[in-house]
């Protein structure tokens, strides 16, 4: 049965995502420098994601995200470790940070370190696991 609430509120959602996805996107990014990084950046995310499951329903999502999301988890993990042990790999303590600046086309002298494909790792390690848990507890009804 639709109430007649529901339009207003999946517009009203549709933007809000929008909105918290780029917020999300931009704590991932400053984390380097500012407060933020992987973690909240992925807390973030999840929580547009969470927002669009209380919206619309889990199975609506599912088809228009189809990814696994425990696995997504996995991979964050394994980006993660593989980030600190690539330190010891070259004779330095785990999770050495390596870093350098290189000239970009659009963006211009750009520093790329390490710790960002540590971060990436972080984020899908949280995005996966805040969203498993998410729809666990959503089928169990």
């Amino acid at each position: 049965m639709k109430r007649s609430n529901d339009l207003l509120i999946r517009s009203v959602t549709k933007v809000a995502v929008v909105i918290i996805f780029t917020f999300a996107i931009n704590l991932f990014v400053s984390g380097h420098h500012y407060p933020g990084g992987g973690f909240i950046g992925g807390l973030t995310f999840a929580s547009a994601l969470i927002l669009l499951f209380l919206t619309f329903d889990i199975e609506s999502v599912r088809k228009n995200i189809p990814v696994d999301f425990k696995v997504l988890a996995a991979v964050g993990v394994l980006i993660a470790v593989l980030t600190g042990v690539g330190g010891m790999v070259l004779n330095q303590p785990f999770l050495t940070q390596a870093f350098n600046y290189f000239e970009l086309p659009i963006f211009g002298k750009t520093e790329l370190a390490t710790a960002v494909i540590f971060d990436i790792g972080v984020a899908l390690a949280v995005i996966g696991t805040a969203i498993t848990i998410i729809m666990s507890i959503g089928d169990d009804r």
